[in-house]
């Protein structure tokens, strides 16, 4: 150890002129003005550089060091790291440490000297951690001149790096909001509490916010409550605070999970100073603030023995997310949830609201009951959380789930912990996915009154669910017997086509084969009744298959001119569709190439025209076909085109236009009325639209399709 400023400066000049090959530097912010401010330190550093000895120097770069900074720059290679504190130059063979000293314009009275190798190397090492961490020195002035903030989001998980880093920005804070317990109130209490004074200091002249904390204040917080609130911290009690603890000023926002029970030092610190985060939470700060109750009044409360009901109106939804979570997460013996609408149970059994309560009742042997309105998409999520699981008989023993009617006047979510808490959330919009896009306002509350009069509600409806259950075992058998009424009319469908096709054969044989006009007309008598037979069982199979989902494709490219002549060829041969000689039929072709099942196109295209013809006594049906650029596709070549058929016939009946493409919608006796049903589930396979419209102008009806080419 070397005494005295003359004899400090006299040892760095010797240390300059030993170097050989190096010399490291780290000093703070201070320390680059001086440097180059006394004339012998300045020629030291010259001289060296003239040896074609390597300089670098780490410092802290500033609005008020750029000058000197840029001057160095000139003689080392100068990088910027932020907070750095303590001084010490290390050579190849030797380690210099002055003291530090809050002057500018001062040299160290000592300095620590040394040349033993394991200091050196040492001492080495953490110069090359500190020069891979810091930011050249050209970034940071060129930031701080053009007014650029370094923005960095980090996870700090070194306790020395964690305290520094919260000292430096505590220090260099004009105010501070923090949201922590008041196990890390007694943190700042035993290492950062002059800091905080200096900042509520700063707002006594006017300067900044000052210290607001919000906390969670009972009977073992207070006196350290107070500790605070006589230095000048504004305080204001919150029941339940969020998960993370954090704090954010107009810099910085830090935050971390821990308890941090008993003042313990925090042992992993998320910190940012990018301002989506710091804007953010301190929106989030403001929001609970407002909610707040002041400490000097909490702790009056508790002095006198009012155990007061905490009643919180929760305007932010994103506030009551976390108190939702929380309040489930703590049960201990019963959870109650009425859902007002399935949406809403589907919006919160995502943001994990539904499997915090499965958890519940496996892990800690809660009773979840839960009131939905019914609906499959509800019973399969529940299904899907609660099958599989090892402790089944558990969950089962657990949780009872029964369904009421759709709520039209209630429009709330209500949940009830032990009996003890409610927080009832209103629904704002149900028609949005998300739960802060859906709910409104919310109210949390532990009054028992209050809290009983939620549990009267949910008790009153779940003995009224014993109804929707026997409808619901109703339903049930419903679809059973449909079931079975399906699988019946698929196998006698399957059963009429097995003779329908060799009678057909046989008969065209003998008809062919048969000279006797008379004989020839009862043939074909037959023929066209088997065919109609046929025609009806393969829509049955169709319908069969459209309503399994299983009905497939075999897609081909082909004109789709061919189709349509083709069909309209087939109606006009058909007697029995077109024996009316003042129907016209109309299509100009064109060339249009389409990728699909050219049989099932057909199909639709030969229901349309059947239809038309059907339902027209004179006139002309016109076939007409369009082609454009799909504006919803992203690839540039896709096209659409549209089939429409227009007849000037009766046009479509009122009665049945809302249904118009379901089964068996139809007001004529020739018919099924399943080719419509059919033909909507062939275009919908093809990824198509199908519509039809009576014309304006009174006369007939339009039926259109449109399809992918590719």
């Amino acid at each position: 150890m070397i005494y005295g400023p003359s004899n400090v400066i006299r040892k760095e000049i010797q240390f300059f002129s030993k170097a050989r090959f190096k010399i490291d530097s780290c000093m703070d912010h201070t320390r680059p003005a001086l440097a180059l401010g006394i004339e012998s330190i300045r020629k030291s550093f010259l001289d060296a550089k003239t040896r074609d000895v390597k300089l670098r120097y780490i410092t802290e770069i500033t609005t008020e060091n750029i000058p000197p900074c840029k001057e160095l720059m000139k003689i080392a290679e100068v990088q910027h790291l932020e907070g750095i504190k303590g001084n010490f130059m290390v050579s190849e063979e030797e380690y210099l440490a002055p003291a530090a000293t809050k002057a500018t314009s001062y040299v160290a009275s000592q300095i620590i000297y040394s040349n033993l190798k394991g200091i050196v190397e040492h001492q080495q090492y953490i110069f090359d951690t500190l020069w891979n961490k810091a930011l050249p020195a050209t970034n940071r002035i060129r930031e701080i001149e053009e007014g650029i903030v370094h923005v960095e989001t980090k996870v700090l998980e070194n306790p020395d790096e964690i305290f520094n880093h919260v000292k430096y920005v505590i220090e260099n804070a004009s105010d501070r909001s923090v949201c922590f317990s008041t196990g890390v109130m007694q943190l700042v209490y035993d290492k950062f509490f002059d800091l905080y004074k200096k900042i509520i200091d700063k707002h006594r002249k006017g300067e900044g916010k000052g210290v607001r904390w919000i906390t969670t204040i009972d009977n073992d917080s207070k006196d350290l409550v107070k500790i605070f609130l006589d230095a000048g911290t504004q305080i204001r009690h919150v029941k339940n605070l969020p998960p993370m603890n954090f704090a954010v000023d107009d810099r910085y926002f830090h935050a971390t999970v821990e308890k941090m029970e008993g003042g313990k030092m925090i042992r992993s610190l998320l910190t940012s100073n990018e301002p989506v985060y710091v804007k953010h939470y301190n929106s989030v700060f403001e929001d609970l603030w407002k909610n707040g109750i002041d400490a000097l009044q909490r702790i009056s409360d508790i002095n006198e023995g009012i155990d007061l009901a905490d009643i919180e109106v929760i305007p932010r939804s994103s506030r009551a997310g976390v108190v939702y979570l929380e309040l489930v997460r703590n049960a201990k013996e019963e959870l109650l949830f009425i859902f007002p609408t399935t949406n809403a149970f589907i919006r919160q059994n995502i943001i994990g609201a539904i499997p915090l309560a499965l958890e519940a009742a496996r892990e800690r042997n809660v009773k979840v009951r839960i009131l939905v309105p019914y609906n499959q998409a509800v019973e399969n999520r529940l299904a899907e959380e609660i099958a599989g699981k090892e402790e089944q008989r558990i969950y089962n023993h657990n949780i009872d789930i029964r369904y009421i009617e759709q709520m039209s006047d209630t429009k709330a979510t209500i949940l009830v912990v032990d009996r003890k808490e409610s927080l009832v959330m209103e629904l704002r919009d149900d028609s949005k996915a998300t739960f802060d896009e859906a709910i409104g306002l919310s109210t949390y509350s532990n009054s028992k009154g209050g809290v009983l009069s939620y549990v009267a509600i949910f008790e009153n409806l779940w003995k009224q669910t014993e109804l929707y259950e026997e409808i619901k075992k109703a339903n049930d058998q419903l679809k059973k017997n449909d079931m079975m009424q399906k699988e019946f009319i698929n196998i006698a469908a399957h059963e009429l086509r097995t003779p329908i096709q060799p009678i057909l054969s046989l008969t065209e044989i003998v008809h062919s084969r048969t000279r006797d006009a008379k004989q020839k007309e009862l043939l074909e008598i037959t023929i066209r009744n088997a065919k109609r037979l046929q025609h009806l069982t393969n829509d049955i199979l169709d319908v069969t298959k459209i309503d399994g989902r299983s009905l497939e494709l075999k897609k081909e490219n082909f004109d789709l001119s061919d189709v349509i002549l083709d069909a309209m060829n087939d109606i006009i041969l058909d007697k029995d569709f077109f024996e009316n000689e003042k129907v016209k039929l109309s299509y100009d072709p064109q060339n249009i190439l389409i990728h699909a099942d050219k049989g099932r196109i057909s199909q639709v295209i030969f229901n349309f025209l059947s239809n038309a013809v059907k339902f027209t006594t004179e006139g002309t049906i016109i076939v007409s076909v369009k082609e454009r650029e799909d504006k919803n596709s992203n690839n540039t070549n896709n096209k659409t085109i549209t089939v429409s058929v227009k007849d000037p016939g009766q046009g479509i009946d009122s009665s049945i236009l809302s249904r118009l493409f379901t089964k068996f919608a139809s007001r004529s006796y020739r018919g099924t009325g399943l080719g419509l049903f059919i033909s909507k589930g062939i275009i919908e396979a093809h990824g198509g639209k199908i519509w039809g419209k009576n014309n304006p102008d009174g006369r007939g009806a339009t039926f259109s399709f449109n399809l992918p080419t590719r």
